[in-house]
């Protein structure tokens, strides 16, 4: 059935808590107008660690609670939307400071849908038999990419890192994903190059897109179109749901346990009501931690699976949609 197994969980939460009525003090807002609309009432701030210190965290979280030795690694995949550096990569800084000499080293980046995208990736490697055991790391700093100035989308999000460690499995395994490309539309965060060339003639290679980002708050911030971002998110979850189940051939009913990409409570209820499942049946942290891109998930597991509430045998779907515009699901039994 080439599917896969998680052996072992971690997570990486920042310790400084930035409440609703935090950012009450300076902006228009207030904990009632951002829960209502999103239900979220706190998020987790990085105050003291850069994005691959959390994902160094995470992952030796997951490898102790897995029982790994690190040169047992022989790949290491991580998700981020938030690099330190365009090099080295994020996953690179984690071999070393894990002492993961064995592994190979992957970045990828799909949004928020990156954490599904790289369980994919896992289990094509795994299956190849090139691999043995593969640590998947999700970690992000979205903090940097907020304007701090934009009451709309600034209080969406939080940072934090997950990981999980997997192997080959007799266990059912299928997945669907997709894109639809948006073109500086629905969600976008440039990187901005600064340049000091002395020459003439080099400042002219963005004029392409200057009618769009024709502000500095867009040549250097995270900006979204709320509704268009919803209107997708719903879509492309029911989608990859519906084709992911019919896949493995089960029914919504079956599905014992759904973690959904935790952007927004009113995306996933109108997603779940569009699914047919039931809320019980579906995990969120929305409330506590915001969103945290392709973190969310994997953090979720390792709550799960630290309070014994991921059972062998548990038909499972992971669900998300990203920038991108980016979606995908996982269906897998534990």
């Amino acid at each position: 059935m080439n599917g896969i197994k998680i052996i072992g969980t971690g997570r990486c939460v920042p310790s400084k808590v930035v409440t609703n009525d935090d950012f009450a003090t300076f902006l228009d807002t207030s904990d009632e107008w951002i829960y209502t609309r999103t239900g979220i009432k706190q998020r987790r701030y990085s105050t003291d660690m850069m994005n691959y210190e959390m994902a160094v965290e995470a992952a030796k979280n997951a490898l102790e609670n897995s029982g790994t030795d690190p040169l047992e690694i022989d790949l290491i995949i991580l998700t981020t939307c938030t690099p330190d550096f365009f090099y080295p990569s994020d996953s690179c800084l984690v071999q070393h400071y894990i002492g993961a000499a064995n592994a190979a080293c992957i970045d990828i980046n799909t949004a928020c849908t990156g954490f599904i995208s790289a369980v994919d990736m896992a289990r094509r490697y795994l299956w190849t038999g090139d691999c043995k055991k593969i640590l998947i790391v999700s970690s992000e700093f979205l903090t940097r990419q907020q304007d701090f100035t934009d009451r709309t989308s600034c209080f969406l999000f939080g940072d934090g890192a997950g990981a999980v460690i997997v192997e080959a499995a007799d266990k059912p395994f299928y997945s669907c994903l997709g894109a639809k490309g948006d073109p500086l539309e629905a969600l976008y965060c440039r990187v901005n190059y600064e340049s000091n060339m002395p020459l003439e003639g080099f400042k002219d290679y963005d004029k392409s897109i200057r009618h769009i980002l024709d502000t500095p708050e867009k040549n250097k911030y995270l900006k979204m179109d709320g509704k268009a971002v919803y209107r997708f998110a719903v879509d492309a979850m029911t989608d990859s749901f519906a084709k992911v189940i019919a896949k493995a051939g089960v029914n919504s009913r079956d599905i014992d346990l759904v973690i959904p990409h935790q952007a927004n409570q009113r995306i996933i209820s109108s997603a779940m009501k569009n699914m047919d499942v039931d809320e019980s049946r579906v995990c969120c942290n929305l409330a506590d931690h915001g969103n945290t891109s392709s973190a969310c998930i994997p953090t979720i597991l390792d709550e799960l699976n630290r309070a014994g509430k991921l059972k062998e045998g548990m038909k499972t779907v992971l669900v998300g949609f990203g920038a991108g515009l980016t979606y995908g699901s996982v269906y897998m039994e534990l």
